[in-house]
This record gives C-alpha cells, structure tokens and sequence, in this order.
C-alpha cells in the first residue's frame, strides 16, 4: 500500500513524477478539469451572489472512482496540478471532491518535470491560493455569462450556431477594423532616388537624402526630375562616419512570443505550438540509459521572462566549454514585460546541456523542431551582444546629398546560435562598402529614380494578431490559442495566406456587438477587466463585487438587445450551378473550414460539393480532366484531378502548364523558405522561379 497519493492532470506527467518520487508515492492523472459549469444551462445564480453551480464533467466518474479509491487508502493527498489559475482551480475542485483540507499544506506546485525540481516542490508544499481560485472563477463566471447571454440572443436575430465570448469578441473586432482600414486606404505616390556609385572598379549603392543640408521627401516625378537635372558624374566625399553598434539578444519565450517565432519560423498555428510545448513539458521517453520519461522544457504558460540561478549557471558553464568566456553575456538583470505576472519562470530547456541534435532521433519532426527553437532561444539569451562595425558616408554633388550605409559583423555573440524572426522574414545581412574616406571624389554609374505608392496596414497573420493583443493587454497566456481557434470555427473569419480575413457573418456579428454591447469589445474595456481578475489573483478585490460591478450595466443592454435587435437574413450567394442530383440551384455556404458549396433545396437534398480552385493544368494522367486545388482534412494544399475517383492523380506539388523540356514530364513548383524551383518529375532537370 502506499502512502501518499498525488494528484496531477495527465497520465505522461503521473508515470514521470512517480519515478521521481519512489515507492512510497502512488500518482494518479485527473484528467483535467473534474468538475466545470453545466453545458445545457448557465450555471450561475445571479440572485445568490452569482453562486456557481458546479456539476461533474461528463465521462469523469470513472475518474473520479479510481481517485476516491486510491484517496480513502493514502495517508496524505497532494494536489498537483499545473502552476497557474486553472491548475489552482482543478486543485480546489479535486479538494472538495476528496474531503481534503483546502487550508491543509496539499499544494504542490512545479515549474519543470525534472527530478530535483519535483523532490524541492514536495518539501514546500502549501495550502491551495483561494485567491488564485477566486480569479478562474470569477474569470469563468464573467465568461459565461458573457457567452450564455448574449449567444441566444444572436441564434435568435442572425443565426443558429454563434457565440461571443469576451475576448473573442475583442480579437475579432481587431480584424474587422483592420479590414475596414484596408478597405479605405487611398496610396499616396513618393519616390526614391538610388545611385551607383565608382571607386577603383567596386560598385556600391547609395540614397538621395536631401538638399542643402536638409532631409527631403520626394513626392512627384516632377521632384525627382528637378534633382536630376542639378547632378552631374562626380560625387565628393564631405564625411565618413564610422561606430560600433551593440545589437542584444531576444529575451526567453514567453507564451505569446513562442506562438509568433513558431508561426515564423516553423509555420506552426498557435493551437499546435501549444500542443507540442504541453508534450515537452509533460515528458518524453528518452530511454532508460538518459533517464526514461523525462520533461524536457519549463512551464509553457507564462508571461514572465524571469530565469532561476540555477538555469543561468549551467548555461553559463556550457557558453564556455562550447564558445569561450567572450560569448558569455554576464548577469546583467533582464527587465520584465509590464504587467507581468511572474507567476514562474519563461519558457526555456529544463537541462541546456540536453542539446536538440542529441534528441533528434528521439523526438518526432515538431518536437524537434519546438525543443530547438526554445533551446536556442534560451542559450542565445544567456550569451554577449553581436558587435557590428557601421559605416555612413555621406555624397555631395551641387549641395545635394547621397547617404551610402553598410555594416559588417565584427563578433557574432549570440547570432552564432540564434536570430530572432520578423514578420517580414527580413535577414540581417552584411552590407559591403570599399574603403572611403573624406575629400574622395567617386563616379556615378548609374542613378535610378523609382516610383512607389504607400501601402495600406497589413492584415493580421496569427503572430501579430497574438502579439498585438499581448500589447493591448488583451486576454492572458493561456487564452490566446483558443480564442484564435474559437473565431475560425464560428465561421467569423477565414485564412488565405495565413492572415485573417473577416467573412460577412463575422462582419454582422461585429456590427451588432458595436452597437448593443460596446463595453464588451471596446479594448479599454477588456484591458481595464484584465487588471481587475488580476486584483482579484492578488487579494486586493472581491470577486462577487468585480462581477456585479459589470452585470448591472450589461444587464440592462441584454434587454435593450432583445427588444431592438432586428432579425438579420444571411441570404445564400447562388453558385451559378445546379446541383447534379436534384437539379435545384447550389448556393455558397459557410462551414468551419470555410465556403463550400451545398444545395439549395436543403434538407430534402443534402448533397455538398467543396469549392474546387483550377490552375489552368490539364490532368497529365487521364488527359482529360483539370488539376484542381484541394485541401487535406489537415487543412494542408494538395493537387489532384478533378474526375476523382475516376482518376486518382494527386501531388502536394503544384503543377504548371508547360512540359519539361528534357523528356517532355510534368514539371512541379516546390517551394521552401528561401526559394521557389520548378523541378520535373521524372528527370534531373531544375530552373529557378524569379521572385
């Protein structure tokens, strides 16, 4: 029999922490959340004090039954659930259930699943944070009655099947406005002014600056003529400028900043990259000569880019055994994002010393690809600043001045592990200038004038739309990914080429939450709430009051709403079609994945079709049908025939129309990050796609 009974939310977490702890130690999984808010009702009293009616989660009796089982033997239950809100609250709920002291020391907490960590956790247990619970509560309340009161209201005037949920509703006015900015935007004509310029047979580039000593703004061609027309061949050199520039490392991952540099650079949605980052975290089996199942990074759900001692020195130890003392960056304290919580550490490799290339063979293609990015991230952020030798020279030709820049890497400091990514995928590149210097007098070459217009704010992918709302303060850690996912499914907004476009539901829904219940999605709002749960985190607020405070304005607009809100018809878009088995018009609709096309006669007819998107390719396998764009069921671009099943021809690769040159087979764009090629199928020829 054993002693104590530990309690955490995933089988993968049970089996490693008790390895850890020993024979003694029996650890059960949970499975999440046991008890929750009933689905069918709201679930809260809003004449009691807002009082929450909590039931058990369907599916977990059985769960529960084994828990009780294994609680009635132990001496000693420890909740162990993850280190945050809802870890708290699962702990809370498991307290009730079980009999067991809330004020008891039963609250174990951890920030990694390694063995030294989880024995320290186990000899500072403490009572369960009622006001931790109080904040997911108050959290879940506000949420629900949000959602349960304001969704009827749409099924009743729009459609069947809507929601709007507090901070849904914020990130899904973010992208309408950023649409409606787009929609408006009239591009303003400027131009530039680039030159060529001579020095001993090496060519370099410079910019028109300005005139007189002035920077000046070119806006018509006429603008550009009148500079031209005062330039002749040669250029002196009035002055150099040359300095040594400092560019530091990116801090550690935070939840929010790993869900962009994923989606940058590893093309992950956040709901994937949360997916994995929970795997690495729980455990993977790495064998039982290096330790068996074993957690291989921190916590992913934090806003904190704190690092213990501990992390810093083994960091430190493996910078100068593998790059030398110069590398290493020192202690320098690393400031905190505001408003931080600091809950626990950023998101970094439990051991740095476990190197991705030495998991390789053991971690599946994400998982690699995950463990490395967060590796390096960390150990980049531990190491000295990149050095960079810049150089400015600045042209003069009749007052007018030409700047020419560039910039060589002097020490590489932490850029020889890691760079951080843009949204733009721009790449810090050397830029070579000759040796200059004043009184020189260079040729042009060549000076090219180019024309430009401005163009309109870019629409939100998933990485901006997470950091954007990370800015504002809008939702924590944990809500970003399922918020993203919630307003896909909803049918609010569509993907295409991975940034978010509003569909026209998601445009009325929008329209209405303006109208009737601006306080939901006014951002000062949500911001202002945000800090308000988190007063309650804190001690410093009551919940029960926090949300009466907001019930009684949104109470009355609930009514406002339900009285004036007219009914909305969505009316079908025809497809220009008649449906194959009854013959009646087929009609646009708008499902989870986007536009399809269904039969108008519904629900006497239930025949569905997707939109199929032609290249303009024949079919290089029956020669009679057309290559069509398709998607796999995991939303993945593929290419097949469009007489399927007739013909089963498919390729992930994109055809084109033209035959391969040498042996006459189809030939196939493939793409990667940093270029386009069109290969053939059958033989060894290649060319290069011009960007």
């Amino acid at each position: 029999m054993k002693d104590y009974l530990v309690i955490v939310e995933s089988p993968a977490k049970a089996k490693t922490i008790e390895r850890y702890l020993g024979k003694k130690y029996e650890v059960k999984a949970s499975m999440g959340h046991v008890r929750d808010l009933p689905k069918s009702q709201m679930g809260v009293d809003v004449e009691e004090n807002f009082k929450p009616k909590y039931i058990t989660i369907r599916g977990k009796g059985d769960v529960l039954k084994d828990l009780r089982k294994s609680a009635k033997k132990a001496k000693k239950i420890y909740l162990a659930a993850d280190p945050d809100r809802e870890g708290e609250a699962i702990a809370w709920h498991l307290a009730h259930i079980l009999n067991v002291d809330e004020n008891s020391d039963c609250r174990v907490v951890f920030n990694e699943i390694t063995k030294d960590a989880i024995k320290e956790s186990f000899k500072h247990p403490r009572s369960i944070d009622i006001d931790l619970v109080n904040a997911q509560q108050a959290r879940r309340i506000l949420d629900r009655l949000v959602g349960y009161n304001i969704s009827p209201i749409l099924w009743k005037k729009v459609k069947k099947g809507l929601s709007a949920g507090r901070v849904q509703s914020v990130a899904m006015k973010l992208i309408v406005d950023r649409e409606k900015e787009i929609e408006t935007f009239e591009p303003e004509e400027y131009w530039s002014i680039e030159a060529e310029f001579l020095k001993n047979e090496t060519v370099f580039e410079g910019q028109f600056y300005g005139e007189n000593g002035k920077k000046q703004e070119l806006k018509t061609e006429a603008d550009v003529k009148e500079i031209i027309n005062k330039l002749d061949k040669k250029f002196t050199i009035e002055k150099v400028t040359k300095r040594e520039r400092k560019r530091n490392p990116a801090q550690p991952f935070i939840t929010s900043s790993l869900q962009q540099e994923a989606a940058r650079k590893l093309n992950f949605r956040a709901k994937k990259t949360m997916m994995i980052a929970q795997q690495l975290y729980e455990g993977i089996d790495l064998g039982k000569k290096s330790g068996g199942i074993t957690g291989l990074i921190t916590y992913m759900r934090t806003d904190s880019t704190r690092i213990s001692d501990t992390a810093k020195s083994e960091a430190y130890d493996y910078i100068l055994e593998k790059f030398g003392k110069e590398y290493h960056g020192g202690n320098k304290p690393k400031k905190n994002n505001e408003g931080a919580q600091d809950a626990h550490e950023a998101i970094r490799p439990t051991s740095v010393n476990r190197d991705p290339k030495s998991l390789k063979e053991i971690l599946s293609r994400d998982q690699y690809r995950l463990y490395k990015l967060i590796w390096e991230r960390f150990l980049a952020s531990q190491m000295a600043p990149a050095v960079m030798d810049t150089m400015t020279v600045h042209l003069f030709n009749n007052n007018i001045e030409f700047r020419a820049t560039g910039s060589k890497v002097k020490f590489k400091g932490f850029m020889k592990v890691y760079i951080e990514g843009t949204d733009d995928n721009k790449k810090v590149e050397e830029k070579f200038l000759p040796d200059l210097s004043e009184g020189m007098v260079v040729d042009s070459k060549e000076i090219v004038p180019n024309q430009h217009f401005t163009q309109p704010p870019p629409r939100y992918t998933e990485a901006r739309l997470v950091r954007t709302m990370e800015e504002l303060g809008i939702g924590r850690p944990s809500t970003y990914a399922p918020t993203l996912d919630t307003i896909q499914r909803r049918g609010y907004v569509t993907l295409d080429n991975k940034r978010f476009i509003p569909t026209e539901l998601g445009t009325i829904v929008n329209e209405l939450m303006e109208e009737f219940f601006p306080e939901i999605i006014d951002v000062d709002f949500t911001v202002k709430m945000e800090g308000d749960l988190d007063s309650i985190e804190e001690g410093k607020r009551n919940w029960v009051s926090t949300i009466d405070e907001f019930y009684k304005d949104f109470s009355k607009r609930l009514e406002k709403a339900e009285k004036e809100m007219e009914k909305i018809e969505i009316k079908d878009e025809p497809a220009g079609i008649d449906c194959e088995e009854c013959g009646h018009p087929m009609v646009y609709k708008m499902g989870r994945y986007g536009k399809f096309l269904a039969c108008s006669n519904f629900p006497d007819c239930r025949n569905t079709k997707p939109i199929l998107k032609e290249i303009g390719v024949k079919c290089p396998k029956c020669e009679e049908g057309n290559i069509v764009e398709r998607k796999s069921k995991k939303r993945r671009t593929f290419y097949g025939c469009d007489r399927f099943p007739e013909c089963d021809f498919v390729s992930w690769d994109k055809p084109i129309q033209r035959p391969c040159p040498k042996c006459e087979s189809l030939l196939v764009e493939k793409k990667n990050k940093k270029e386009t090629q069109v290969q053939c199928t059958n033989c060894d020829y290649k060319e290069e796609v011009q960007s």
